[in-house]
């Protein structure tokens, strides 16, 4: 499968729209796709042009607009619609679910990254805002490093072998600072309107996710204008969920999460689970 190639599985008349991460590809959705798509969901992953991988970075604006292009053919294809996204990519979902407050059945938000505050972030990150307004910004890329969002050892090999022709499952080798930038634009723009989303949400991050600590999901849980709302916490996994240790139960979670979502909307009564502050992959089997 190419980088840039859109992942398409056909099934039922319930579709979710998966949004991969910042310089990335549909690759790092690739798992969870097939996992939804064996549970009666159909799913469409699409690369997402100046924001994902191989081509030049647009204006998040742009990024968006190509986001609710797809949404609403998908909308009008099948009879709901959920989304999902890993890191930017659940940012964008957030943005979308804003442009479209009635239309989303369901978020399942994965690794959201609001801020960046992992335990991998150089020190000097603080300076960032101060290079985005200068000549830097178009010059400058940042060398993806070790644990690559990965904590399962064989995986991160694997990974860190694939990096070093320039791309991985995991996304790009280098991130462009216009990338970021950009992004940093569009999480700016979501959480002035967080209020505004309404879709039932589920949130899942990794206590020791190396690039944004749970921070940005507490503030997701906090702002968000739904009612419903879960939050998940993973005990075994960095940022990479849906590659990592616990992409199973990352899998377990969101179809759970939507099914009952589409239900509970279906028949006026939509109950779930409290939140779970310490999960782990094993549980998902129990």
């Amino acid at each position: 499968m190419r980088q840039t190639q859109t992942i398409k599985l056909a099934a039922g008349d319930d579709a979710v729209l998966l949004l991969h991460g910042l310089a990335s590809s549909p690759l790092e959705m690739f798992s969870l796709a097939t996992s939804l798509n064996q549970r009666g969901f159909s799913v469409e992953a699409p690369h997402i042009r100046g924001f994902g991988f191989g081509s030049d970075v647009t204006d998040y604006a742009d990024w968006l607009a190509q986001v609710v292009a797809v949404f609403d053919r998908l909308k009008r294809e099948y009879r709901s619609v959920s989304v999902g996204g890993l890191c930017i990519g659940s940012v964008l979902s957030l943005g979308l679910a804003n442009e479209r407050p009635r239309e989303v059945s369901a978020l399942s938000l994965l690794s959201i990254t609001l801020f960046y505050d992992g335990w991998s972030i150089p020190w000097y990150r603080f300076l960032m805002p101060l290079w985005f307004h200068t000549p830097v910004r178009h010059l400058y890329s940042f060398t993806e490093q070790e644990p690559y969002g990965i904590k399962n050892a064989q995986i991160r090999q694997r990974i860190a072998r694939a990096m070093r022709k320039g791309f991985s499952e995991a996304g790009a080798a280098r991130i462009t600072m216009d990338h970021v930038y950009q992004a940093t634009r569009l999480s700016r723009h979501v959480m002035r309107n967080l209020h505004n989303v309404t879709a039932p949400a589920l949130v899942i991050h990794a206590i020791d996710d190396e690039t944004a600590s749970p921070k940005s999901a507490e503030h997701v849980m906090k702002h968000i204008g739904s009612t419903v709302k879960r939050k998940v916490l993973l005990g075994d996994s960095y940022h990479m969920i849906t590659i990592d240790n616990e992409r199973d139960a990352v899998a377990w979670e969101t179809n759970s999460f939507f099914q009952a979502s589409i239900g509970g909307l279906r028949s006026g009564a939509l109950q779930l689970p409290a939140d779970n502050d310490k999960y782990t992959a094993a549980a998902a089997r129990r």
